[in-house]
């Protein structure tokens, strides 16, 4: 039996439903039930069709841990990471953030063709109007199709790797190109010149900005943010760690040191990573429907 069977028949469909709804509220805000009735209730053709892997990876709980991955991989380029400080409002609205960031890939992955197309003009729009210098002077712009480039497959990369390690299903090697290709889509409306459609093609994309990298104040501060002081009540600090710490075992190894964050090997394997994918599988029976009754 797995973990998701095993938790729907050790707890009652209520605890399930309120656990649940709880996670959706955070993850989807206010308008999450609207949204999400537009989403999937309006009739018209989408970018993606129901079968293609980007569904499966953007619709698993491995996304909790891909996404905080993400966050921690982005802030190591110092442009990107100079935008987001001054602009985004990571730390005075962090969940205003993390919504927003899940109802546009809701869109794009699972919309119609033109609320995906709304949805990305919105980021766009944005993107033109962030722009700045960084501590150091050097002058950035979100819009900017280099710096698009990089926040585009450090979120890829960070999403597949989640999925690879924690998804209910992992992905075979054409699907991970596939996966790829299809986010590739998104990443091209939104600005990317010629993104990685290929895993192989990916993997030199990310190794050719690594001379760029480097670990910033902004990039450790924000670390510590989101790893050590994100704003939880108590009793869920204990989970949230558990994620927190799947995310930086996601990290390649070279992105750890210019962080400030541990390579631990024998404690991920043996401590980490089965916490994480406890979690991951305790989040994925909470918003999953629950299996049909026997009998």
């Amino acid at each position: 039996m797995n973990r998701s069977a095993a938790l729907h028949r050790l707890a009652s469909p209520r605890a399930r439903d309120r656990l649940g709804d709880a996670l959706f509220q955070r993850v989807a805000g206010p308008s999450g039930p609207e949204n999400r009735r537009r989403i999937h209730g309006t009739p018209g053709p989408r970018w993606f069709g129901p079968d293609e892997p980007i569904r499966r990876v953007h619709g698993d709980a491995s996304m909790f841990v891909g996404g905080l991955s993400a966050l921690l991989l982005q802030s190591l380029h110092p442009l990107a990471m100079a935008a987001v400080a001054a602009h985004s409002g990571y730390r005075g609205d962090p969940w205003g953030r993390l919504q927003r960031t899940s109802t546009f890939l809701a869109y794009t992955t699972y919309g119609t063709a033109e609320d995906a197309q709304r949805a990305v003009d919105g980021v766009r729009a944005v993107h033109e109007r962030v722009r700045g210098r960084t501590p150091d002077g050097e002058p950035y712009r979100a819009g900017d199709p280099h710096l698009l480039e990089w926040v585009h497959i450090a979120e890829v990369d960070s999403f597949l790797r989640a999925h690879q390690r924690y998804g209910a299903r992992r992905l075979d090697a054409a699907e991970c190109d596939a996966y790829v290709a299809a986010a590739g889509r998104v990443g091209e409306a939104l600005g990317v010149v010629r993104p990685p459609r290929t895993t192989a093609e990916l993997a030199r994309r990310l190794d050719a900005y690594r001379p760029e990298l480097r670990g910033t104040d902004e990039a450790r501060a924000a670390a510590r943010f989101i790893l050590l002081r994100p704003p939880l009540p108590w009793p869920v600090r204990l989970p949230y760690g558990m994620l927190a710490a799947a995310a930086v075992a996601l990290l390649p190894p070279w992105a750890r040191a210019p962080l400030g964050l541990p390579l631990l090997p024998r404690a991920e394997r043996w401590c980490v990573q089965p916490a994480g994918a406890a979690v991951t599988a305790t989040i994925r029976w909470a918003m999953s429907p629950p299996p049909p009754s026997a009998g």
